[in-house]
């Protein structure tokens, strides 16, 4: 099941530089229908409530080019609930990381 999120309001801020999203053997994973090579990057979403620190994954043959400190807007962010072998979770996947235009501020 997949959870489309209301990114209105949220800043997204890159945490962590952009890694190979890797396998059980250390080979670079690929999307299951595109075949396009996995990456994983690690971001603070904040808002009036607080903070949170999630790696968000996405799909492309290129690295994607995002700086650490860099404000980013994702684009069509999905949360997956997932459990596995006793352990639980959400995984987060977006289309890309765009870079914020404009202050967030009010």
């Amino acid at each position: 099941m997949k959870l489309n999120i209301d990114t209105t309001g949220k800043t997204f801020t890159v945490t962590k530089g952009v890694e190979e999203k890797k396998d059980q053997n250390g080979r670079q994973k690929a999307d299951r229908n595109t075949n396009e090579l996995l990456w994983s990057v690690q971001v603070m979403a904040l808002d009036e409530t607080g903070g949170e620190v999630i790696n968000v994954t996405l799909a492309g043959n290129a690295m994607p080019k995002v700086n650490v400190g860099a404000t980013v807007v994702p684009v069509e962010l999905e949360a997956m609930p997932w459990a596995t072998n006793g352990r639980n979770g959400v995984a987060y996947r977006a289309k890309t990381l765009n870079p914020a235009t404009g202050s967030a501020k009010s």
